[in-house]
């Protein structure tokens, strides 16, 4: 099979590449490498700043259309899948759509259907738009609605939906936002990790201190809750500073995030999810301790019954501070935690298995 997979979030499309090539597929992975990422692709359609970088993508993406073209599937990772306005979007896909096979959108991240139905309907207990039945007003969550709702984005995100073949969630949070508006085409899948690049931190008997990492995105940090999980993580370190250690990465590549991740036993991450990001879940997979989403319907949706590796806290100050807490209380668990969170990463995540799932679907669903 022929697969395109256009755009990238954290490494997702180009780890699924690796699980659908070692399955004997031919896959391209055209993407901007997630910005100052810079996730490998075979393509690249990265974008220079400023308005003249948007002349020079348009000329480079209609070079490299020819190279898009004859696949029996293309992925895209959000229906923004090119740093270019959404209505510049809509012929790009156009093309796409008719000089290739099956289509399929990505449900991973920010759209109009995650603002407008969290903001609205609120299926969930807690997201980025929403805290229980009140709406979420701080800069992150309002700006998002306004650049989503109402505008060519809403249109562009619209028009791919209806049209696309199928629609994959890769959250159980993204699954039950789709799920009500388009059953026939959405399915769960889980993220994919490579776990045989991953060296596992040390799981043996635990003594010193416990070195607490934490990712901070560029613009990103209340949008991520990153701001109140790092102020949790300082005063509980203020409070016991012979038991913790911070280690921050702060807008670094792929690879220099994955050095300082290294060695270090417990990650923060995503304090509104339900379930673990690809950060969190690549360093379970190192054995590191992940204090983020672990909701019930985490373990449900992928039907684990046993495991519970992933630390959960509710989207606020004071629980983080009591899991952390609770960690420090209970240090001698950590070698078993750490344990678990790698058999977690390998019954789930295993970028093999997950590659499967999407052949599964893609081949189960027909061409409109």
């Amino acid at each position: 099979m022929r697969i395109l997979l256009l755009g990238e979030y954290s490494n997702l499309h180009a780890t699924l590449a690796e699980g659908l090539r070692e399955l004997g597929n031919e896959v391209v992975v055209a993407s901007n490498g997630d910005f100052w990422k810079d996730f490998p692709r075979d393509i690249d359609i990265a974008r220079k700043p400023g308005k003249i970088g948007g002349v020079k993508l348009m000329a480079k993406l209609l070079s490299v259309m020819p190279k898009m073209k004859n696949f029996d599937v293309v992925q895209l990772i959000n229906p923004m899948f090119l740093e270019l306005k959404a209505q510049r979007i809509i012929p790009f896909y156009k093309r796409i759509r008719k000089e290739n096979g099956k289509l399929f959108m990505g449900a991973f991240g920010m759209d109009y259907y995650w603002a407008k139905i969290n903001s609205c309907q609120m299926p969930l207990r807690y997201s980025d738009f929403n805290i229980g039945n009140k709406i979420r007003n701080n800069y992150d969550a309002v700006k998002e609605r306004k650049d989503w709702i109402g505008t060519p984005k809403e249109q562009l995100n619209r028009i791919i939906a209806k049209d696309c073949d199928g629609i994959v969630a890769c959250l159980y949070e993204y699954y039950a936002t789709y799920k009500n508006v388009f059953p026939e085409k959405t399915s769960f899948i889980p993220l994919p990790i490579n776990l045989g690049k991953n060296s596992p931190s040390s799981i043996t008997s635990h003594n010193e201190k416990i070195r607490i990492f934490i990712g901070i995105s560029r613009g990103r940090n209340e949008y991520k809750g990153t701001d109140i999980m790092l102020k949790a993580a300082l005063d509980v370190a203020a409070r016991h500073p012979e038991e913790i250690e911070i280690m921050k990465a702060e807008g670094v590549s792929f690879n220099e995030y994955q050095k300082i991740m290294d060695g270090s036993d417990v990650i923060l991450d995503q304090l509104y999810s339900y379930t673990p990001s690809m950060n969190s879940l690549l360093a379970m997979s190192k054995g590191i301790i992940c204090i983020g989403g672990g909701e019930p319907e985490n373990y449900d949706i992928i039907g684990e019954r046993e495991l519970r590796p992933i630390i959960n806290v509710l989207p606020c100050y004071k629980s983080v501070v009591e899991q952390l807490e609770w960690l420090i209380e209970h240090k001698k668990d950590i070698p078993t935690m750490k344990q678990d969170s790698i058999e977690y990463v390998r019954r789930h995540h295993d970028h093999v298995k997950v590659a499967r799932r999407y052949i599964e679907f893609w081949n189960a669903k027909s061409s409109l």
